[in-house]
């Protein structure tokens, strides 16, 4: 938030919000309007269990207009607000602000292009920092100097030096004609043509110069589109120095700065996939890594610098990111999509239409499956294992340790057609990662502890707490692996064999694999006791990942709880001595 506080006190200055409505994008950048908003003395527990929310929140206070986490929103969500302010006769006035990574994304566009066509009264601020949370060099910029400075124009620019040593009739017409080409893309032609009325860049850090030119905005009627220059981490010399490193931090010494963490005992799921993805480029050269801006998020750091060739960051664009892949996949090659699932959510239709119809072999790379913790519900996977396991063709796996995860981007990356690994944030339970990777047999889950009368059916990272809980009931645990296909041979033997089978999930219970199970059964003709555990129907909120999980039920503690609920409803008992669970009559 430090490139926006001029910005930010220039805002809540000349408007009169929250009656006036402030749109902000992804949130990252309105800490200091969190601040200037009655929250300055609750700054400090942003992203904490029962503290500020890490992005602007409607529940929370007045001012957050509009709830965001995702990039790209806040035009269309400013243009909604400004037509309904008209529609109601109102002259309460809107500003959207986003930023240059922002525009990388198509839904920014449609929105403008919707809004030009429109005339609102709407102002789009664009703060160019040249950041995104993976580094660009600004988008509007960027767009220019790439024209200006390539091959095609540089070429014609050294030939029209050339004839104006004949005739200097033409090194004008030349001149001219370059001249025509910068500006059909200038920024202010480009907003234009959109039917927004231009003005800018200006330095967003310069205070006199933003109201001026704010108050002047003001003062003109429909679409208007302020173009600002600011610099990430503006005032604080560490930030200024390392933008990604200080991209949405929680608290920290402001003397010592961000202090890097030590590394965990154990690699992180994400760093098992980006050392996956290098051994396997070794060994495969038509394997190509695609990631919508998430570079460092997902784990690929090291892979574009040793393989650049094969590595595609496509900014903000999810949905261009799997089309991408799917034309790859069309030519021979196999490309991999490393996505939150968060944000795979942007782009299903193009999952079903490109990808999973054609039977494409792409291979998804799903981090940040389930709860993330402190960046709240925007940012949770809650979801992939519902909208994923409907689609036709796809394979689906959910891997419940380190180890189990190389090996199923392996199973995946070798299927003929789409396959999908989901694997959550953080460390896993430590499980070494063999070196060799082995294909898994499909559809088939394994046994993982023999017990009797309840069965409890762990799907991915929660088995761990699953084994915690047979203990204390001596009931039997499967790692079922995969969610399509199902192992339906399994799940027919733990029904014959169990009074109660107990599904769990890191995902929604609705939709999710639970209700695969459920339909397994009733398509076998299989009458069964069955809970289903996951994540409740309610959005979680922010807090550590372990608050989370328990805020959920999800811990050891909180499925232990619930199946002794269900075991007590059913008329089940554990023996006094060893707690071992004996069914009704």
């Amino acid at each position: 938030g430090l490139g926006c506080v001029e910005l930010t006190v220039a805002l809540h200055f000349l408007y009169d919000t929250p009656e006036d409505r402030i749109v902000w994008d992804v949130g990252h950048q309105a800490y200091p309007h969190k601040i200037l908003t009655g929250r300055k003395e609750a700054i400090t527990t942003i992203k904490k269990t029962g503290g500020l929310a890490p992005f602007p929140k409607r529940g929370e206070s007045e001012y957050d207009t509009f709830g965001v986490g995702h990039s790209s929103t806040s035009i269309s969500a400013a243009l909604g607000m400004a037509l309904a302010a008209r529609e109601q006769g109102s002259d309460r006035r809107v500003v959207a602000v986003i930023g240059d990574g922002g525009m990388t994304a198509g839904m920014a566009f449609e929105a403008l292009n919707h809004g030009g066509d429109l005339d609102p009264n709407l102002l789009v601020i664009l703060n160019e920092n040249q950041m995104s949370i993976s580094p660009n060099v600004g988008a509007i910029t960027k767009m220019l100097g790439r024209l200006m400075s390539g091959p095609t124009v540089t070429g014609i620019r050294e030939r029209s030096k050339q004839l104006m040593e004949r005739d200097s009739r033409t090194w004008r017409f030349m001149s001219r004609w370059e001249e025509h080409v910068k500006g059909m893309v200038m920024p202010s032609t480009l907003f234009e043509e959109l039917g927004f009325n231009y003005m800018g860049p200006i330095d967003g850090h310069d205070l006199p110069t933003l109201l001026r030119t704010i108050r002047t905005v003001q003062s003109v009627e429909g679409p208007n589109l302020l173009h600002i220059i600011t610099a990430k981490g503006k005032g604080y010399a560490p930030a200024e120095k390392d933008p990604v490193a200080y991209h949405a931090v929680g608290p920290f010494n402001r003397a010592k700065g961000v202090e890097k963490k030590p590394a965990p005992a154990q690699p992180t799921y994400t760093a098992v996939f980006g050392e996956w993805l290098c051994d396997m480029a070794e060994q495969d050269h038509s394997l190509m890594a695609i990631t919508p801006a998430m570079r460092e998020g997902s784990g690929l750091v090291t892979f574009e610098k040793r393989f650049p060739d094969r590595y595609f960051d496509v900014g903000i664009a999810e949905q261009h990111s799997v089309t991408l892949a799917a034309g790859m996949a069309c030519e021979g090659a196999h490309p991999v999509v490393a996505i939150y699932s968060t944000f795979l959510q942007r782009a299903y239709d193009q999952l079903i239409h490109d990808v999973a119809v054609q039977d494409l072999p792409v291979l998804f790379a799903i981090d940040r499956a389930g709860l993330v913790g402190s960046d709240g519900p925007t940012h949770a996977g809650s979801f992939d294992l519902s909208y994923l396991r409907c689609i036709p063709n796809l394979l689906l796996m959910a891997p419940a340790d380190e180890n189990e995860c190389r090996q199923m981007l392996y199973t995946g990356f070798v299927h003929p057609g789409p396959a999908a690994v989901r694997y959550p944030r953080g460390t896993g339970p430590g499980v070494p990662v063999q070196a060799r990777m082995e294909a898994l047999p499909l559809g088939r889950g394994q046994r993982r502890r023999e017990g009797r009368g309840v069965a409890i059916l762990a799907f991915g990272s929660p088995l761990h707490d699953c084994l915690a809980v047979a203990e204390t009931l001596d009931a039997t645990v499967a790692n079922m692996r995969f969610v399509k296909p199902l192992d339906t041979d399994l799940v027919r033997e733990l029904a014959a064999s169990h009074s109660l089978l107990v599904t769990v999930e890191e995902n929604a219970v609705a939709g999710g694999a639970g209700s695969a199970v459920n339909e397994a059964l009733a398509d076998m003709g299989v009458a069964a006791n069955l809970l289903n555990i996951g994540l409740p129907d309610r959005f979680v909120e922010h807090g550590s990942r372990s608050d989370c999980l328990a805020d959920a039920g999800l811990d050891a503690a909180g499925i232990l709880r619930q199946v002794r609920a269900r075991m007590a409803a059913m008329g089940m008992t554990l023996v006094p001595g060893n707690d071992v669970a004996q069914g009704a009559g």
